[in-house]
């Protein structure tokens, strides 16, 4: 029986089969490939989750018709309240107006007595113009209309149309001198300003 030669380690080391280390493990090189490489089953249910299912889409398809439907529907609506509304206020114009001139007929009725009446007499016809123009101021106040400006009042350009300028030393700052022709308001609104003379 043939005796087996002793070794030391360094012989031991040296007997070894060189590991080196440019060939992959096999292990490590397959958990990087499959970490790269996306799941074929994650990849087909995200797909699957983006694109709609039939059902899924005819589901669509339905509600943005109902929504086109509602659309046309509103816009049809909006479309006649707009001409109800315009006709409506074309109605209350013309209504408006009638009413103003109902006051003012027989105002003008008694216009056309007095220049049927035959008189030589000028008091008469002073006295008739008078209680004509009476009559014309009651109808406008029956309308809400007012009339303003007097000499004495304060200048206000909103309110006022100076057509002529004087220097006064009687008079104060931009006072109103003389009054060529009433002015007429409903409530805040200025129907025809009122022509004056302005002082200083």
């Amino acid at each position: 029986m043939a005796k087996k030669e002793k070794t030391t380690p360094e012989e031991e080391v040296q007997n070894e089969p060189e590991l080196t280390q440019d060939a992959p493990q096999t292990d490590e090189a397959e958990a990087v490939e499959a970490a790269e490489t996306p799941q074929t089953d994650e990849a087909e249910a995200v797909e699957a989750a983006e694109t709609p299912q039939p059902d899924e889409a005819e589901t669509l398809r339905e509600q943005l018709a109902q929504a086109n439907d509602q659309f046309l529907r509103l816009r049809a609506e909006y479309d006649n309240y707009r001409k109800r509304t315009a006709k409506e206020k074309e109605e209350l114009n013309v209504l408006c107006k009638c009413a103003a001139a109902k006051e003012l007929l027989p105002v003008i009725d008694n216009v056309e007595r007095a220049l049927a009446h035959d008189s030589d007499n000028l008091d008469d016809y002073k006295k008739g113009v008078e209680m004509i123009g009476k009559q014309f101021a009651d109808t406008l106040q029956k309308l809400g209309i007012e009339a303003f400006g007097e000499v004495g009042d304060a200048f206000d350009p909103n309110q006022h149309n100076a057509v002529m300028h004087i220097e006064s030393e009687e008079l104060g700052e931009n006072v109103v001198s003389a009054v060529f022709g009433k002015g007429y308001r409903l409530g805040e609104k200025v129907i025809r300003p009122a022509m004056v003379q302005v002082a200083n």
